[in-house]
Formats: C-alpha cells, sequence, structure tokens
C-alpha cells in the first residue's frame, strides 16, 4: 500500500517525500489507517520495522483538528524506556511536523540532565516524549498535567517492564483520563506487558509481525569460538583486517564495555562506550559522533539492543552473548535495516557454545561457526592482552 492510498495529507507527502520515503512497510499499511480512524492498536513487530513512522503521522495528522487543551496539559503522550529512545522519537515528530498547517510542538523529556530546562520547556508542548520516572517528577512538579490526554503511546512495552518501570506505569496510568486514544508497539509481547494491553486496550487493530515478515536474512551472520583471552585480539583483528569503520559491540556488562574500549583504544582503534553509567550529555554526544560516522566503534550494553535507529549501521559484533534468544535478534536487528545489508558477528567461548546453539535454534537458522583460527595472526605479531 502507497502512503497515498493511506489518508495522508499532502503536507505529510511531501515530507515523507523530502525524507525518501518510497514504500511503506507492513506495520504502517496497517497502522496508519487505524490511528487516523482513531482506533486503539497494539502493534508487535521487531525494531527496524518501522513502528515510530507508523504512528507519529497519522498521530500528527488527528493533531490538525481543533486545540482546545490549556497550556501544560499535552494531548499525546509517548512513554519509552530510555533517554536514547525518546530523544530519537522526538526527533521523528520534529521532522514531520515541519510542513503542517497548524504548528506541534514536541518535546523530550528524561532523568540523567537537569529537570529545571524541561519545566521550562513543557510551555506551548502538545506532544510529549518522556520515561516514566521524570514525567513522575514533572507531573509532581506541577510543569506538566496528563489528565486531558487524547492519545497514549507505549513504545517499546516490554523493554519498560523489563528494565523495572511497571509501578511507575501503573501510577501514570491512574492520572490519566478514562476516555482516551491507546497505542502500544514493542518488539515482542512477555506475560506483564500482555496484561497491560488488555487492560488499556479496547478493542484494537491487532498487528503480528514475526521475524519472518522483517528480513532477518538481510543480515550475515558468522560467529568465531575462541577461548575467554583471545576475544580482545580477535576483535582487533576483525576491525583491522577486514577495515571496518562503524561497528556496534555488545557486551553484557558496563565493565566489560568499559575493558574492552580501553583495550582498543591502546591498540589504535578510536572506541567508545555507551551506558547506563555515564551522563546524559556523554551519552547523547558518543551517539551523535557514532551515528555521524565521526567515531569507529561504539561499544555499548543491551541498553542500545532496542529502539535505537542508526541508519544503514554496517557491522554488529557481539563481544559477549545476550542472556536472551530474543535479545540476540534484537541486537542484530540494530544492522540489515531499511532493506540495507548488514553483518552480525558473534565472538564466544567453547562455555557459551551451548547457549549459541540455543540462539540459533529459536531463531530457526544454522550460523557459520570457524573454530579454529589457524593461519590467522589476531596478535598482529605483538602478542598483547585481551
Amino acid at each position: 500500500m502507497s502512503f497515498e492510498s493511506m489518508g495522508l495529507a499532502p503536507y505529510l507527502l511531501n515530507t515523507l517525500s523530502s525524507q525518501k520515503y518510497d514504500q511503506a512497510y507492513p506495520i504502517q499499511n496497517e497502522a496508519i489507517p487505524a490511528i487516523l480512524n482513531k482506533r486503539d492498536v497494539l502493534g508487535i513487530a521487531p525494531t527496524g520495522s518501522g513502528k515510530t513512522a507508523s504512528y507519529v503521522l497519522p498521530v500528527l495528522m488527528n493533531l490538525q483538528e481543533k486545540n482546545d487543551i490549556k497550556n501544560r496539559h499535552i494531548e499525546v503522550l509517548v512513554l519509552v524506556p530510555t533517554r536514547e529512545l525518546a530523544a530519537q522519537v522526538s526527533e521523528v515528530f520534529n521532522i514531520f511536523s515541519k510542513n503542517l498547517p497548524n504548528p506541534v510542538n514536541t518535546l523530550a523529556v528524561f532523568g540523567g540532565v537537569s529537570i529545571n530546562p524541561q519545566m521550562m520547556a513543557i510551555q506551548g508542548v502538545r506532544i510529549l516524549v518522556a520515561t516514566p520516572g521524570r514525567l513522575l517528577e514533572l507531573i509532581e512538579s506541577n510543569a506538566v498535567h496528563i489528565s486531558e490526554i487524547k492519545t497514549l503511546i507505549l513504545d517499546e512495552a516490554d523493554k519498560m517492564l523489563n528494565m523495572g518501570f511497571k509501578m511507575q506505569i501503573e501510577r501514570i496510568f491512574e492520572l490519566l483520563p478514562p476516555e482516551r486514544q491507546n497505542l502500544l508497539f514493542s518488539a515482542t509481547l512477555s506475560d506483564d506487558a500482555g496484561k497491560i494491553s488488555t487492560i488499556l486496550l479496547k478493542n484494537p487493530h491487532v498487528i503480528k509481525l514475526g521475524t519472518k515478515e522483517y528480513d532477518i536474512e538481510l543480515i550475515k551472520q558468522s560467529a568465531y569460538m575462541v577461548s575467554e583471552d583471545k576475544k580482545g585480539p580477535l576483535l582487533r583483528y576483525l576491525i583491522n583486517h577486514n577495515n571496518l569503520q562503524q561497528v556496534l559491540v555488545f557486551t553484557s556488562s558496563i565493565f566489560k564495555a568499559e575493558s574492552v574500549v580501553n583495550k582498543l583504544v591502546k591498540n589504535g582503534i578510536d572506541a567508545e562506550a555507551i551506558h547506563g553509567k555515564r551522563s546524559q550529555h556523554a551519552r547523547t554526544e558518543v551517539l551523535r559522533q557514532f551515528k555521524n560516522g565521526k567515531l569507529r566503534v561504539m561499544v555499548t550494553t543491551d541498553l542500545l539492543a532496542r529502539g535505537i535507529d542508526i541508519e544503514f549501521l554496517p557491522h554488529v559484533i557481539n563481544y559477549e552473548l545476550p542472556r536472551s534468544p530474543k535479545d540476540y535478534i534484537h541486537r542484530i536487528g540494530r544492522t540489515g535495516r531499511a532493506e540495507s545489508p548488514g553483518e552480525a558477528i558473534s565472538i564466544i567461548t567453547p562455555e557459551e557454545l551451548p547457549h549459541f546453539k540455543v540462539i540459533q535454534k529459536k531463531m530457526g537458522k544454522v550460523i557459520p561457526l570457524t573454530e579454529s583460527l589457524k593461519g590467522i595472526d589476531i596478535f598482529g605479531n605483538n602478542h598483547r592482552g585481551s
């Protein structure tokens, strides 16, 4: 289905054209008409499948109707699990707001930075993109009111619940008006998220797209099995030998992320870490440089496994495997997006092999595994440590 046939207004179609959106994704085909018709929507689709635009476009068009909401009483609330996703969603709203006949102001609010500038910036805002904790702080300070919300959007609902936001979300629900449009989007649907969707959604339009509908085949996957002490040298060899220029490396802990970065930098590879213990300013700057191609390697935890859109990212490397097969798919899904090919490499130890086999079974795909590095000088003849 084309964007033109969905009922979107010319001002949005013009922006879509200028942003090189040529063809709608499957979730957009279903979600956009339903949201334009004020239906509740449950959208379950893999990361990178176009979920954000599927609600941003119709929400902006619906907001072109008469606005009679008082100042600091927002009309649309988008709840997200991370600061990075909040900034990204807000950016998408701002991109598609440029040609609107009636201006719509969007603001992203999150913790890790001073609350005072956010309190001041809320004036005149109609769409608020927020992490749950910071939103409650703003409500308690009377900086914002959500009692007249017209549309509630939960983006990456499963991730929010997994990160321990359940009580905060329930508190927010208590403050919302009973009559509103509810949109819930997620890559997966856990039992807790399923219960919330049952309570939240009224006769929803349900969209469920699995990995087969979203082309995981675009991602070239491979794996190497080495001892723990050879992981670092192998990582550096892969980056240098293949001249990889934009590489997202996943670790399972903050400590390991910092350790990997330190060794990469000591060996002349430009790298930075991004994780929950870094300041918001540092996280924003690292992500900006990486997206712009000015940073060669970004090492992170599962903080960035979901919801962050890095267009045309060519390489993902699992330095350590995630605990869940679902998280593996979310990680590698950072590449192979927008119908562009990508590469995902996993570096595993013999002890991780059974878990890696479980991941392959759940994914329904056998990943080529190199078990011998014979003939490959991963130490580069300098034999530095991992």
